[in-house]
């Protein structure tokens, strides 16, 4: 079977070819926009920043949505944020997360093959060859064992490895320029943070062994569902496993299911977080929605394991004493903890006190007792966030900040805006104390 039956443009010349178009496009565009903003105001102001950030999120989507590989998954992180996005913008993005082109059937039945070798018909009594998903370094495919057990069986596309190691030649300079253009800051320990992990991804053996270890950590909590591997039809390639099915995310966030549920959805996906990052500190790092499906007793099923962030003690303490100190009102202490984060000015001292405090009001805000917070009550958050950042730009040039924290943000941040899509009310505060207490120094 000929490899290059995929189709995937492999060559480092044509996949930084368009990247380093789409960056230009974008940037030519926000710049036009920026400058143009200064000369409109009212609602013609903000129609056309809507405008400007749909066109953008469709020329992303454009791009990296036919790429795959590590290209494509750097898309899937932007689109993270879509949930405190305009609803215009979130739309767009959001086809990257659960839909990319499929590969020939031929083409991954001869993968499945290679790897477990032996022919499909042998392997398993049924084979769909219409996968049920596609995604940025795989797809995945039903099945049924000789014993009657539905599987679902994620496939690597052939010559992957060829594509993610041209993307990360590529996206390193690329994002390293961007990097630079906004932070005086060394790019070198974020960019090796984001390489390891997405090259983990690659090993489905590794996930394999997550999904193992994740599902041990939550045996005791029947809300979160984590499927089976089934070890005898897994490689490092082909990674096999229980087919369990729930509701998918877009029906789920939508008027089909009552907001009571959706709270209760809401809720369960914030405390697996918070076990992830405080209790197990085995944190699953890819927040995307269409890693879950939900079902209607109010348990959630995860997916897809190949972005597990281990968390270092001494980070989960510093998480842990930032958050209670947000919730304590107590700001003074608040750029110490920054600080033993790793987060400090370019000389190594510790941020001014009112470049965090309109930060802490945000976040205080969310997790307040009483009234408890609806994620999707303030219209303006998406607004908040950007204003906030505009208004600090000058000062965020000079920071410095660990590489430890990229995947545990971008985890936060993705369940925030998970929340806002599910329009989720929860005492999140009350959620946080729990898991975050037990890291606390006895007073």
């Amino acid at each position: 079977m000929p490899r290059d039956r995929t189709n995937l443009p492999t060559s480092s010349v044509r996949r930084v070819a368009r990247l380093g178009s789409l960056v230009g496009r974008v940037g030519a565009s926000v710049l036009s926009e920026r400058t143009a903003s200064l000369v409109r105001s009212g609602p013609v102001k903000e129609l056309k920043r809507t405008e400007n950030l749909v066109r953008n999120a469709i020329r992303v989507v454009e791009t990296l949505g036919t790429m795959k590989g590590a290209a494509m998954k750097v898309g899937q992180m932007l689109s993270l944020y879509e949930g405190l996005l305009p609803d215009e913008v979130g739309e767009v993005l959001r086809t990257l997360q659960g839909q990319a082109p499929r590969v020939p059937s031929e083409v991954m039945r001869y993968e499945v093959e290679e790897q477990l070798g032996a022919p499909i018909d042998e392997l398993f009594a049924e084979f769909d060859d219409d996968a049920f998903a596609a995604a940025s370094i795989g797809q995945v495919h039903h099945a049924r064992l000789a014993d009657g057990r539905a599987v679902a069986v994620k496939v690597q596309y052939p010559m992957i490895r060829e594509v993610v190691q041209a993307d990360l030649d590529n996206l390193r300079v690329l994002l390293k320029a961007l990097f630079s253009m906004v932070f005086d800051a060394d790019f070198a320990p974020l960019w090796s943070e984001m390489r390891d992990r997405l090259l983990e991804e690659l090993d489905y053996e590794h996930e394999a062994d997550n999904m193992r270890r994740l599902a041990e950590l939550e045996a005791d909590r029947p809300e979160i569902v984590i499927p089976r591997v089934i070890g005898e039809r897994s490689t490092s390639r082909v990674l096999t496993m229980e087919r369990v099915d729930g509701i998918d995310p877009a029906a789920a966030c939508s008027d089909a299911f009552p907001q009571e549920l959706k709270d209760r959805w809401g809720q369960t996906l914030f405390e697996f977080q918070m076990r992830g990052l405080y209790r197990h500190r085995e944190l699953h790092a890819d927040p995307n929605l269409a890693n879950f499906a939900f079902r209607e007793d109010g348990s959630i099923v995860v997916y897809d394991f190949g972005c597990l962030k281990r968390v270092p003690r001494a980070l989960a303490e510093s998480y842990a004493a930032l958050v209670t100190a947000v919730m304590e009102d107590r700001r003074q202490a608040i750029p110490g903890v920054l600080a033993g984060l790793g987060l400090t000015r370019g000389d190594g001292s510790p941020l001014q006190l009112e470049l965090i405090d309109p930060y802490v009001d945000l976040f205080a805000e969310l997790l307040r007792d009483e009234p408890v917070y609806r994620f999707g009550e303030d219209e303006r958050l998406f607004d908040r966030v950007m204003e906030l950042g505009m208004a600090n730009w000058r000062h965020a040039t000079d920071l410095r900040f660990p590489q430890e924290v990229i995947f545990v943000d971008r985890s936060i941040a993705g369940h925030f805006g998970n929340l806002m899509r599910l329009r989720a009310a929860g005492p999140w505060g009350a959620i946080v104390r729990r898991y975050a207490r037990p890291l606390l120094p006895r007073r």
